[in-house]
């Protein structure tokens, strides 16, 4: 079956993996390499983190369906495993309402603070 499809994305340095504003409706793992994630503020790419493997990230996105807050480009060549809405909503079935509930708080008060 697709949705139990895994998939696996190679990228090179300086590839973008998402930009601020689009859409999100995926997060990912990066399984090897290094990702910045940054924000253009007052015209300047000001980078927020620096992930390495093993970090989730663009997960804000799966949990509210609300544009990226910032960009997240490749730092150094690497991979990264998509994490789309399928697979996390099949974990959050199995999850305490209450859990979901905090999730979608903390998402709430995080979007406000960056604005």
């Amino acid at each position: 079956m697709a949705d139990n499809f895994v998939e696996r994305r190679t990228l090179n340095k300086g590839d973008h993996v998402f930009r601020e504003g689009e859409e999100g409706s995926t997060a990912f793992i990066l399984q090897s390499g290094a990702v910045e994630i940054y924000k253009n503020i007052d015209g300047v790419d000001t980078v927020l983190a620096e992930i390495g493997a093993g970090a989730i990230f663009g997960e804000m996105a799966l949990i509210d369906a609300q544009p990226r807050m910032a960009s997240a480009r490749m730092s150094e060549a690497g991979t990264i495993i998509v994490v789309t809405t399928f697979m996390f909503e099949a974990k959050m079935k199995k999850t305490d309402p209450f859990i979901r509930g905090l999730l979608n708080i903390l998402v709430e008060n995080l979007r406000r603070v960056q604005k």
